[in-house]
Parts: C-alpha cells; structure tokens; sequence
C-alpha cells in the first residue's frame, strides 16, 4: 500500500464531479487500498478520490473513536444518499484538503446509503451521528463540494487565503 499526497485547496480537481467507476477492478481495488492508508496516515476519519488526484466515484471512512475499538474501514465505490431524514445535526467539520481549518456545518441526521463495495456487491446503510456527516461530507467531494462551500463568502473566502498560503509556504520547502 502506497500513502498517496493529498490535494490542498484550492486545487482545481477538488470542484469537479466525479465520474461513477465500472467494474470493480484490480487497480480500483488498489487504490482503495492506498486511501484508506493514506486516510489513516494523515489521520482522519475520511477521504475522497478526488482528494488524491483520482476523479472517480470512490470514497473511504472508518469513524470508529472508540479506544480499543477495532477499526472498520470501509470502501464506497458509486456511492448514494437514497435516503435523509428531516431531522440535522451541526457537527465541527475538518478536512484533509483544508488542513487546521473547521467550521459548524449543518446536515442530515441519518442518511441511508447505497453502494458498490471491493468486491463488486451492492451494499445499503444507515449511518447517524458521526458516520452519517462523515459519508456526506465525502460524497459532497465526489460533486466537486467542499465543507467551506456552506460558510457564509467571507469566512469561505478567509480560509481559502490561509490555504493559498499554506501552499506556496509548502512549495519552499
């Protein structure tokens, strides 16, 4: 497995929809692999293909913070929220793409969620609580939307100057 370098916003790939994946293939399989690597690495609890420069229709997520837990590393390929309740919860967002930076997003409580898993099988969930913002926020990076795209300009526009920053102090090193 292969820690892959994750994009910094603003980076164009990260506005663009990705394109949903065929069959569940070798290399698809592979890079699932290096994701959830390259997710535990950082660390988070999230990452979308788009994220490591792969504008497929792919996500990872393993929520479990539980000291002690075994971990439950999971793989979305053409994932879909089938269904959301009326009910929201505001959780403090973060996102490997927009390091150090967090914001209250508001979103739904539950979503049931359909998609392919490694192995080429349909898989159906109902995710709450941490699971549930964790799976939306990465198929919002699937259609090119990003968690500062719900802060009001200003505050979106605050944080994308730390990140220009950031990258050009990166690009020294």
């Amino acid at each position: 497995m292969t820690v892959r370098d994750i994009l910094i916003h603003p980076d164009p790939r990260l506005k663009k929809v990705c394109a949903p994946v065929g069959d569940i293939t070798p290399a698809l399989q592979t890079l699932a692999d290096d994701m959830l690597q390259t997710m535990y690495e950082a660390p988070g609890i999230g990452l979308a293909a788009p994220q490591v420069g792969e504008l497929k229709r792919l996500l990872v997520m393993d929520c479990v913070k539980e000291e002690g837990a075994p971990p439950r590393p999971m793989v979305l390929f053409n994932p879909e929220v089938t269904w959301a309740s009326d009910a929201t919860n505001v959780y403090e967002e973060g996102c490997l793409s927009i390091p150090d930076q967090y914001a209250d997003v508001e979103r739904p409580a539950e979503v049931k969620v359909r998609w392919t898993d490694r192995d080429g099988q349909t898989q159906e969930e109902q995710f709450d609580g941490l699971w549930a913002t964790c799976v939306q926020h990465e198929i919002d990076h699937l259609n090119g939307k990003l968690f500062i795209d719900y802060l009001k300009p200003l505050r979106r526009q605050m944080i994308t100057r730390k990140m220009v920053k950031l990258k050009r102090e990166r690009a020294r090193l």
